[in-house]
């Protein structure tokens, strides 16, 4: 009896020193981090031109706000975003291309490649709107119903994925100001935003209409010189003769706009549709 005891509590210790042993080494293998892409579908404001070959001598210092947006989403900033972002990473993909509008994007197969990748957690952050509303520019222009047609189309396939799509309306061009405030330029576009996300319960972020408050409070020389691409001549290997231009951004800029993205993000709520599908 006392040799069957001494017997079954020696395998006892060995197993439970098995376990400690294991659980010790187990403390000393890497972690392994929960990984989400954020991919960035839209035009010329929230492309990355460092992409683009030779960028520093044909298009320096212009910047969209995707190209400064990693930032936003790593370290204590992304713990801010724990209720959207499901994940301790996150990896920026800006696939934004300039002069393209959401039916340009879509045809020339951009939209594909993304969808062929697009897994459970991820994020898409859609903002178009630019180039849709260009009606002299046959090649990219698309009606306004066409524009919520094919942001439907963005928004269902992501959740299709597990993906958590998100809208924005396009963000502010440097006018019309009027009696010291900058006003909207894009028509019925934003607007069309806001109902498509209202009726698919997708989160929306109002980036035309925070761009234009924040760009109010800075005042339009200052917005002018500072954000958009307004450059002397002589001062960028690029642009020798300067530019005048208060559509695209200057570093600065860009980094403002992805600032509000992300501010307005730590805002959003997720409707149950979009939980439900995620």
């Amino acid at each position: 009896m006392i040799l069957y005891f001494y017997t079954t509590m020696r395998k006892t210790i060995v197993k439970v020193f098995y376990v400690w042993t294991a659980l010790a080494c187990m403390a000393f293998l890497p972690f392994k981090q929960k990984e989400v892409t954020v991919f960035l579908i839209g035009d010329s404001t929230v492309a990355d031109y460092t992409l683009e070959n030779d960028y520093m001598s044909k298009r320096h210092p212009i910047a969209g706000w995707g190209q400064v947006f990693q930032p936003f989403l790593s370290g204590d900033s992304l713990i801010k975003l724990k209720h959207i972002i499901k994940a301790n990473k996150a990896v920026v993909a800006d696939k934004a291309k300039g002069g393209r509008s959401t039916r340009t994007f879509f045809e020339e197969g951009r939209w594909a490649e993304i969808y062929k990748v697009l897994r459970k957690n991820d994020l898409v952050l859609i903002q178009f709107g630019h180039n849709d509303a260009s009606v002299e520019k046959t090649e990219r222009y698309v009606t306004v119903q066409g524009y919520k047609e094919f942001l439907r189309l963005y928004v269902n396939q992501a959740r299709e994925k597990g993906a958590l799509p998100i809208l924005l309306t396009p963000v502010a061009r440097n006018y019309p100001w009027k009696e010291g405030r900058l006003t909207n330029v894009h028509g019925d576009y934003p607007q069309a935003v806001k109902e498509v996300a209202q009726e698919l319960q997708v989160p929306l972020i109002d980036l035309n209409q925070l761009s234009m408050d924040f760009f109010t409070t800075k005042g339009q020389e200052y917005v002018r010189d500072h954000y958009f691409m307004n450059l002397p001549a002589g001062k960028y290997e690029a642009y020798p003769e300067g530019l005048k231009d208060n559509t695209h951004f200057q570093p600065e800029g860009a980094e403002e706009v992805a600032r509000l993205v992300y501010e307005a993000m730590q805002k959003l709520t997720i409707p149950v549709l979009a939980k439900n599908k995620s």
